[in-house]
């Protein structure tokens, strides 16, 4: 079994539909291109069993997390829960992170439906992956050269930009990007 990000799209908005609980608009296409880039682990654009089954269990956690701080039973993430559903999901952010993720994933009301947030937490994954696949030494800076940048694969190009991870006082140096977490 394989299947697509069209095929992917329609069977979780199907789901997701069900839970009358969950605000959304739906999973764009693009949302599932994002999922199974994140999940493919060989390579062919497509999700086998094993790992449709992973991303699944993926959305089930991030689901009871995203109810839990729902504080306010609104069927959305306000921008103050969403902090919190974060932290709770694994993703520690500095406060330039948070804010650029509320502005591009919330609404003008600054809350985030359930479909937003579930890309949110792909493309975090998808960043922090690719961040710790060039910390070697697990000490949370990288430093990448323009060669390293330049041959970066496209799963990691996907996760870009990285320097979104970087603490205040990560930044440029003559020799490359400095990034850290």
């Amino acid at each position: 079994m394989q299947i697509n990000a069209n095929e992917l799209r329609t069977v979780l908005n199907r789901v997701v539909a069900k839970h009358k609980e969950l605000k959304t608009e739906g999973f764009s296409l693009e949302s599932c291109r994002s999922m199974i880039a994140l999940m493919d682990t060989d390579g062919t654009g497509h999700l086998n069993l094993q790992e449709f089954k992973h991303l699944w269990n993926k959305i089930k956690k991030w689901k009871l997390v995203f109810t839990h701080f729902d504080t306010d039973k609104s069927s959305t993430i306000s921008s103050f829960e969403m902090r919190n559903a974060l932290t709770e999901a694994g993703f520690q952010l500095n406060n330039q992170l948070y804010d650029i993720i509320c502005m591009r994933y919330a609404n003008e009301h600054m809350e985030m439906d359930f479909d937003s947030y579930i890309s949110c937490l792909v493309r975090l994954e998808g960043m922090f992956r690719a961040f710790r696949a060039f910390d070697k030494d697990g000490d949370g800076i990288i430093k990448l050269n323009v060669f390293e940048v330049s041959n970066l694969d496209s799963n990691q190009l996907y996760c870009t930009p990285l320097w979104l991870l970087s603490s205040a006082n990560a930044g440029l140096e003559q020799t490359g990007l400095i990034m850290s977490y």
